[in-house]
This record gives C-alpha cells, structure tokens and sequence, in this order.
C-alpha cells in the first residue's frame, strides 16, 4: 500500500492561550495538487512548519511518505522542498552558489549541486541572474530564485506558502505554469493561497481550515456545488411582488432590475422545479442564467459558520 505524502493524526500545537493547531486530521495522497485556505490565525504556517521541523507538536502525529517528521527528520526533511512566503535567504553570495549550498545541504555532491542549480534557475526563467546577488533581484525574480531553491533538492514533495503573493498577473500566470508542469511530472504540491481562484484553478482538493481545524475537505467544485446559486429568471411579466415558490433548497427570492433572482442551493438541479412551479401559478419564463457560488463564497460561508457555531457552543 503506498503511503501518503502527507499524514496529520490528532495534530495539536498551542502558543500560550493560542491553539494553532486543534486535534487537526488530515492526508494528502501522493501527486495531489492540495489547497489549504484559511483566514489569518487558521493554522496553516504552523503546520507547515511542523512538516518542515521547526515548530514541535505537542501531541498527535505528522508524517511525510510514511516518515515521521520529529523521530525520522532527516528522511522526512530530505524529501519537502519549500518555498516560504518570507525572504529568508542568503544576500552575500551569487544566487546560483546559494542554490548549490541549498542541494549540499542535502547530501548532494559538488558537481550534481552545480547542475541542479543550473537546472533549477533555467526552470524558473532567471538562469541569466544567475551571478546576481539576492537583493538585486526584482520582486518578481525574487520570487522566482525562492521556487527554485525550493527545486534544487528535486523534492517529492513541494510546499508553497503564498507563492504568488504580491506580484503581478503574467508572473503569477507564468508561476502556476512552472508549478502544474512539477505536479504532471508527480512531484505532490501543498499549497497554501489568499487567492481563492488560485486554489480554484490549481488544486486537486482544498482543505479548509479554521481555528487550527479542518472544517472540510473536497474538490473545488464539490465545495463550489455546496454553495448557494443565483438563478435569475426573465419573465414575460413581472409580477408585482415576488411568488412564493414551495421548492427545497430556496433560500430568497427577490425581484431586481434584471428580473426574478431566486437564491438556491445547487442551482442546476433546482432550476427545473422553480420553472414548474412558475408556469404552474400561470408565469411565463422567457429566459434563465444560473449564476454559481464561487469557491471565495463557500469559503467565507464555511469559516462564518464554523467561527459562530464556535461561539454558541462557547
């Protein structure tokens, strides 16, 4: 049975009156394309930097390909590589010498070093910087240079904490590029992303996170199916006021400028029975567009819900 790349079992880690991480369970299959979003304070840098070993759990579990990140840490550590969202990077030397003590770090020797840094700078597109120091790197270069010191260990697994944050379109284009091409090859990506249409356009399946828990886990379009649709209806007449429509999973109906908006969970399947029952009480539906829940509204709908529910149990 092969094992997962990542594996959280009763997770927990608390900074004073702060519980960072609350009974977490979590697995990420190996060459998944995985999403963690949360609000600030959900959890998941702390994580992150439990895989990696610098935040020690308290108790619980966390492993990577079956090795336990604190009891075999080098066999774990050995196979992540991270691109942080800090720059925490060596500025006194060219970035390729950088890339080469990163790989020896690892246990690479001097010549294949050399070639994985070369390899890793083509990757990202900045091989002519290559004898650049850090901070005479652009923004945009230097997010490049921490992607690629992220690969010169040519890692099974690649975690990326807001990798695309601060730059502009075409890089965070020419960045997911870069970053599908690694997974198709099956190198497994953990992401963590404030830019919901990146998780939405990327990522095998999300985790949600809040308050050092998992709320849920499942596709993008599972989560997105699970929202509440819009479905506006043209009708040869409005009404006066807005019918009462007997369907389940109608949460509002209002009318706007541009007709009859109904609110309802799965749109695509309800949308039948609200024609039915609007030619049944005598309307006439000339058109209709379905208007689905983005994943940024699920989202924010799921940590709410989760943030009161908290709250009354409290």
């Amino acid at each position: 049975m092969t094992e997962p790349a990542i594996r959280a079992s009763g997770l927990g880690k608390r900074y004073g009156d702060v519980q960072a991480l609350d009974d977490l369970e979590l697995t990420v299959e190996q060459g998944e394309f995985f999403g963690l979003l949360g609000p600030n304070g959900a959890g998941k840098t702390t994580f992150i930097n439990t895989l990696v070993g610098l935040v020690h759990k308290d108790q619980g579990t966390a492993e990577v390909f079956g090795f336990d990140v604190e009891d075999d840490y080098r066999e774990a550590r050995d196979r992540i590589g991270v691109a942080p969202q800090e720059f925490n990077v060596d500025r006194f030397f060219p970035i390729i010498e950088v890339l080469e003590h990163k790989a020896g770090y690892h246990g690479i020797g001097r010549a294949e070093a050399r070639e994985r840094a070369e390899d890793a700078l083509k990757t990202v597109g900045i091989w002519d910087k290559r004898d650049t120091r850090f901070d005479w790197l652009s923004g945009g270069m230097k997010r490049r240079f921490v992607l690629a010191r992220a690969l010169v260990s040519d890692p099974d697994l690649l975690i990326l904490d807001e990798p695309t944050a601060g730059v502009d379109v075409q890089l965070r284009h020419d960045l997911w590029d870069i970053i599908n091409r690694m997974n198709d090859a099956g190198t497994t990506i953990l992401l963590t992303t404030h830019y919901i249409e990146e998780a939405e356009r990327l990522c095998d399946r999300v985790a949600i996170m809040d308050d050092g828990r998992k709320v849920e886990v499942a596709t993008p379009d599972d989560l997105m199916a699970r929202g509440t649709d819009t479905i506006v209806l043209d009708l040869a007449e409005l009404p006066r006021t807005a019918p009462r429509l007997d369907v389940e999973g109608i949460t509002d109906v209002e009318l706007t400028d541009e007709g009859l908006a109904v609110t309802a969970m799965g749109g695509s399947q309800t949308a039948p029975a609200i024609m039915r029952e609007l030619e049944a009480q005598g309307h006439t539906v000339t058109s209709l567009d379905i208007r689905r829940a983005s994943l940024e509204e699920v989202f924010v709908d799921m940590t709410r819900d989760d943030r009161e529910y908290a709250e009354v149990s409290a």
